[in-house]
């Protein structure tokens, strides 16, 4: 896709306007994916500390309200990512019309009020709050992947694809740093303990999303020397979403895609509950929560950063060695996992320890990470990919990424109140399976393409010499 930011309906002429403050003879690229990076982690500090606790918080919620509360953290999860999959179809022509910048403030907007909403929790605030967060995300997503490939070329879109994701991922150490220690020692989350928690995560959401308005603008995507590419319009952005899912290598990422979103339901919401639900961590089952969230931070920031570092590597070597470890990774995770926390604990408390052998709590903050840095791997990589392949379509291309992640996720929050932990990781072990297969089916297909159009090049300049 063209650079939509042209329709953003914001003049260079404008007085005080962030367009007018770009100066031509500097290239402001690398500045972008930096503040952008910076952005989401304080959009997302307050996002994913909410849904790594939101099933427990609004437990006890239910508890100390005598019956006027009802709100279940599963299903308002549910909603958002329901919401988000359907609101991925608008979010190309949003960006078209209102450019990457603008979509991104209106969505980050809306995640402002989700959040705001936990102060003083309410049914249908919270249920309306998760709808108005689903059609945020899908704007706020796709503005950022359209804005990240403005930003790069095919030698920086993995450098750019790792810093975004490192800086993205300090989200998840902040604010669960915080909650490990407020809730340390606490049987239950009380009234005081969820309001302050809850003014300093929207105070960061608020700052993050003052910080998108001091993106630059970036410089015009070139097609040929001396032509800029036209911006597409909404309908034509819609329709080019429609014309890519109906290609070969769009249907496998569809695969990686589902996967992604899948894992995403567990480590954000299942895993943090059934941490939370086991009584053999007593007493600090709750605070626990917060620390396997530092350390799935951790797995993240590690990978984005590394591999981030990698990306020259990868450009010369491929994605699949990556993704071949995430694979791995991911495995090892979900067979510990499995070993360690009793199966009822993603939808009900339990005293015992775990099925076999042990229950340890080292072993679920190893888990942590772990999944933390497969994710990083999976993530990483399929930006890289859609960065490079679909750098035209790249609001299209990450529209049906978020909308097939998403619509996966929905159905992880669906079924995990009532499937068992092991039937849980049993799906998430088949579909890293097919997910990685259909990576590399794609990936190898896009190497043996650009190595015969690198030998044509070269036949075409013999002949012309």
């Amino acid at each position: 896709m063209g650079d939509s930011e042209v329709t953003s309906g914001e003049s260079d002429d404008t007085p005080g306007s962030v367009a007018n403050t770009h100066n031509p003879g500097r290239d402001w690229r690398l500045y972008n994916v930096i503040l952008l990076g910076f952005s989401f982690m304080l959009i997302f500090t307050a996002f994913m500390t909410c849904s790594m606790a939101e099933e427990s918080i609004l437990r006890d919620a239910r508890k100390q309200s005598n019956g006027t509360f009802t709100g279940s953290g599963y299903t308002s999860l549910a909603i958002i990512y329901g919401v988000f999959s359907v609101a991925n179809w608008a979010g190309p022509s949003i960006v078209a019309v209102c450019g990457a910048r603008g979509a991104m403030f209106m969505g980050a907007l809306l995640y402002s009020l989700f959040i705001a909403s936990f102060l003083k929790p309410m049914t249908w605030s919270l249920y309306l709050g998760s709808v108005l967060v689903g059609l945020g995300a899908g704007v706020i997503w796709i503005g950022q992947g359209n804005f990240l490939t403005l930003n790069s070329d095919k030698t920086t879109m993995g450098r750019n694809s790792g810093i975004f994701w490192a800086l993205l991922q300090c989200s998840m150490l902040v604010g669960n740093l915080y909650v490990y220690f407020a809730f340390k020692g606490e049987m239950n989350i009380t009234s005081q303990s969820r309001t302050t928690l809850f003014t300093v995560l929207t105070a960061a959401v608020l700052l993050g999303t003052l910080s998108l308005l001091f993106l630059r603008k970036p410089p015009p995507r070139t097609s040929e020397p001396g032509s800029v590419e036209r911006p597409d319009g909404p309908l034509e952005a819609l329709k080019k979403s429609f014309q890519l899912l109906m290609t070969r290598n769009m249907i496998l990422l569809c695969v990686t895609f589902a996967y992604t979103g899948l894992e995403l339901t567990f480590f954000s919401g299942v895993y943090g509950t059934c941490v939370g639900n086991t009584l053999y961590f007593q007493p600090d089952n709750k605070s626990l929560i917060g620390l396997c969230g530092i350390f799935i931070g951790i797995g993240e920031v590690l990978g984005g950063a590394l591999f981030g570092i990698l990306g020259s590597k990868t450009n010369k070597h491929g994605r699949d060695p990556i993704i071949l470890l995430g694979f791995l990774v991911h495995l090892a995770s979900f067979y510990l996992i499995f070993l360690n926390l009793p199966a009822k604990t993603p939808f009900q408390t339990s005293h015992g320890p775990g099925p076999y052998f042990f229950t340890e709590k080292y072993v679920a903050v190893i888990c942590a990470f772990l999944l933390g840095l497969g994710d990083s791997s999976f993530n990483t990589q399929l930006y890289s990919i859609l960065g490079d392949v679909y750098s035209e379509d790249s609001a299209p291309a990450f529209a049906l990424f978020k909308f097939v992640q998403s619509l996966a996720a929905t159905a992880g929050f669906f079924y995990s109140p009532h499937l068992l932990l092991h039937w849980q990781l049993l799906i998430l072990a088949c579909g890293v399976v097919l997910a990685t297969l259909s990576f590399f089916l794609v990936e190898w297909d896009c190497r043996t393409r650009h190595s015969d159009d690198h030998i044509k090049y070269s036949h075409v300049q013999q002949q012309v010499l």
